[in-house]
């Protein structure tokens, strides 16, 4: 019963978010026996991965007592008016042995309807659109990477509208290969966006280009590929960077991937140690968006080759607090190579 969305008490944080991936969903129900037992969000895996809980940590260790439920008693309006206000993917409704009567979901009652975000916010963006695009070759050769078309927008318009669904509305564009074509279309389009767009000259590495805003952005900031999307919350990793006072905080995607080999360990004169059937790791890639404080920007060098890792490295060197904010591997999208941009548009 609601196989699709439920998992045992006996699963690991690994084989949580496997699952997650695979049915795409943020929230799963835990059962014992078939009988519920609680509810796991990916909110719950991103507090355990913050506060160093491995990942082979059994799930029931991080479930949380206060979750919603509905009841048999419940009105079918008066669970609509919780799902909206505690932005519920899905809500059980649960009897007092546990049974699982019903489950309403989110997409079933609001159908296009969105979930909101957990708060509001207007801070600048800083989208990173000067590359090339070589992995997206040949159709770079005429478009640049930002307006290869999602759907019925492109893939900046796209960003823009992830972020002005949370409250923004200033957006500073880097641009370089293809740079009067990019602004004449996004002028074109009359966005309600204040846009204002800063030229790389030549190419200046991931974040060399931002010295060109000293001066320009005097509060917290987000920055962003022009090449992923990123499905999150994003109002829930400013306050991780606020709350923990970080100067740059990374949003980092959980891989897990298995190494279809038998993996050998040897210790002194090459005595075998272990011997590992097809193991799986679990590790953070750099998703290509980040938060950053203004007064970093007067650490970047001025006209120079400068990649976001260089000023980690400056921070880092001076004991600055640098974050990783954790999200799930589904909830990232790197269009910026033909299999997962193909994957995107359905193709």
């Amino acid at each position: 019963m609601y196989k699709n969305i439920s998992i045992s008490k006996e699963f690991t944080l690994t084989q949580v978010l496997k699952k997650m991936d695979v049915v795409e969903k943020k929230l799963l129900i835990v059962l014992q026996e078939n009988k519920f037992f609680g509810l796991v969000s990916i909110g719950d895996i991103q507090r355990a991965i913050i506060n160093n809980i491995s990942l082979d940590t059994n799930v029931t260790e991080i479930l949380r007592s206060d979750i919603k439920l509905a009841n048999p008693n419940d009105t079918f309006e008066s669970i609509k008016a919780m799902m909206i206000k505690y932005r519920i993917e899905l809500c059980p409704i649960v009897d007092n042995n546990n049974n699982i009567l019903k489950i309403y979901f989110w997409e079933d009652i609001f159908k296009d309807e969105k979930i909101q975000p957990f708060e509001k916010f207007d801070l600048p963006i800083v989208v990173m659109a000067g590359g090339i695009g070589s992995r997206l070759k040949p159709l770079t050769n005429v478009l640049p990477k930002p307006l290869i078309p999602i759907g019925d927008d492109t893939i900046i318009e796209n960003i823009f509208k992830r972020f002005s669904n949370h409250g923004c509305s200033q957006f500073f564009i880097s641009v370089n290969y293809k740079a009067d074509l990019i602004s004449y279309y996004l002028k074109s389009q009359k966005l309600p966006y204040n846009l204002e767009f800063f030229i790389e000259d030549k190419p200046m590495g991931t974040a060399g280009s931002l010295s060109l805003l000293k001066g320009k952005i005097k509060k917290t900031f987000f920055v962003s590929n022009c090449d992923i999307l990123i499905d999150q919350d994003y109002s829930e990793i400013l306050n991780y960077h606020k709350k923990n006072k970080n100067e740059i905080t990374i949003i980092a995607v959980i891989k897990n991937q298995t190494i279809p080999y038998g993996t050998i360990e040897t210790g002194a004169n090459g005595e075998l140690i272990n011997l590992t059937e097809k193991p799986e790791i679990t590790f953070k890639v750099n998703s290509g968006m980040y938060i950053l404080e203004p007064h970093l920007l007067d650490q970047i060098p001025d006209n120079k080759f400068f990649h976001i890792t260089h000023l980690i490295e400056k921070i880092k060197q001076r004991n600055g607090k640098v974050g990783v904010f954790p999200i799930n591997n589904n909830s990232w999208k790197d269009i910026g190579i033909w299999s997962e941009y193909l994957k995107t548009i359905n193709i």
